[in-house]
């Protein structure tokens, strides 16, 4: 097992003595192979540990694992006075049934951590571990090494330890080749530093960072239009996104972690920002509407953006554009809100690290809302 992970039941039942039969009758043979989590276990050894840096303690496959907090860990660059420790659990949806009919599970791992860390961040949080949970129909060790290698790239960009996780192996629950997951993370962030949204006000800018594509969420609708309404299949190329349609579905979630962090880090002392929103399932109206204040609305322009063509497609299929605002991220997956003077400052900082962010809107006076204009 790695730590923390093993799969559901004990190897205290290894078999049930059939009373009227006179027959073993093994666990294996009722649906959980134990074997084969051995064999899965050894293929993520080496995945995991590329996540551990000095502040993970102990050995691979315990209990539970370690995590260092001490002053000499380097954590948020020793200005951490009043540590916060902050947690989140997330999972991603139904993308797991794309990533199961189309056969690719390298990618659905980055999303895991992406949907977590990224919630982490909204408080400027530094995410520290991440644990998963992968429950199978039946463990084939070398699915779900793919899906533990997709959570530990994820881990490795955003900057934190897998530090365990749980396989579950439940035929009785699961239909043969269903698969799911979910994610912990857990961060810290300086009390004083947390950012909350409640020193928002009029006059604010709002800067946009661009989202890979549909990220995590919207997928029950996605599916329904993609695969029931347009009737392609996985490797239906659509000329107006210019890929497969299975490729562009499975794009993983963008993780905001470092270029956010850095931005944190180099106004540290001035606090120019403040608010963040992971722009999930809600859209745009329903996630940075959670950071305002009383008193303040969020004036946004959607023409000052490109509108990935992923959305333009999945539009013309049916949905309103209201609709299509409220359910997906629109090409936005994550939103500062930052004090006017140093917003062009910011959108430079995060344009010279490889994301083109833009200024989309205002903060205006008005009933707590956010406006399309």
């Amino acid at each position: 097992m790695r730590s923390g992970r093993h799969v559901a039941g004990s190897r205290r039942i290894g078999y049930i003595a059939a009373m009227s039969s006179k027959r073993a009758i093994t666990y294996k043979a009722s649906g959980v192979d134990i074997e084969a989590n051995d064999r899965m276990v050894e293929l993520i050894k080496p995945i995991v540990r590329a996540t551990y840096g000095p502040r993970v303690l102990g050995a691979h496959g315990g209990f539970a694992g370690m995590f260092r907090l001490n002053g000499d860990s380097g954590l948020l660059h020793g200005q951490c006075k009043d540590p916060v420790l902050v947690g989140c659990t997330d999972g991603v949806g139904s993308k797991v049934l794309i990533a199961r009919e189309s056969g690719h599970l390298d990618t659905v791992g980055i999303d895991l951590v992406a949907m977590n860390v990224n919630d982490l961040l909204t408080l400027g949080a530094e995410p520290l571990f991440f644990l998963d949970y992968v429950a199978v129909h039946r463990l084939v060790p070398e699915q779900v090494a793919a899906i533990v290698e997709g959570i530990a790239a994820g881990c490795r960009e955003a900057g934190c330890a897998l530090l365990g996780g749980e396989t579950a192996e439940m035929p009785d629950v699961y239909r043969p080749e269903d698969f799911d997951l979910a994610g912990f993370a857990v961060g810290l962030v300086d009390r004083g530093r947390i950012i909350d949204g409640s020193t928002i006000e009029p006059g604010d800018a709002v800067i946009g960072l661009p989202s890979s594509g549909l990220h995590s969420n919207g997928y029950a609708l996605a599916r329904r239009l993609v695969f029931r309404e347009a009737g392609l299949k996985y490797d239906s190329v659509v000329p107006q996104v210019g890929c497969p349609i299975g490729d562009e579905l499975l794009k993983p979630t963008r993780i905001y972690v470092r270029p956010v962090l850095s931005v944190l880090r180099k106004y540290h002392r001035k606090r120019v920002v403040r608010g963040m929103a992971h722009i999930t399932g809600g859209g745009l109206p329903g996630n940075l509407v959670r950071i305002l204040p009383e008193g303040c609305v969020a004036r946004l322009d959607p023409r000052s953006w490109p509108l990935p063509p992923i959305f333009g497609f999945l539009q013309s299929l049916g949905v309103r554009r209201a609709e299509m605002f409220r359910v997906f991220n629109m090409g936005i997956g994550y939103v500062l809100v930052v004090r006017p003077a140093f917003a062009q400052a910011i959108v430079g900082h995060f344009r010279r690290r490889g994301l083109d962010a833009l200024v989309i809107g205002r903060i205006r006076r008005g009933r707590r809302d956010v406006e399309l204009i």
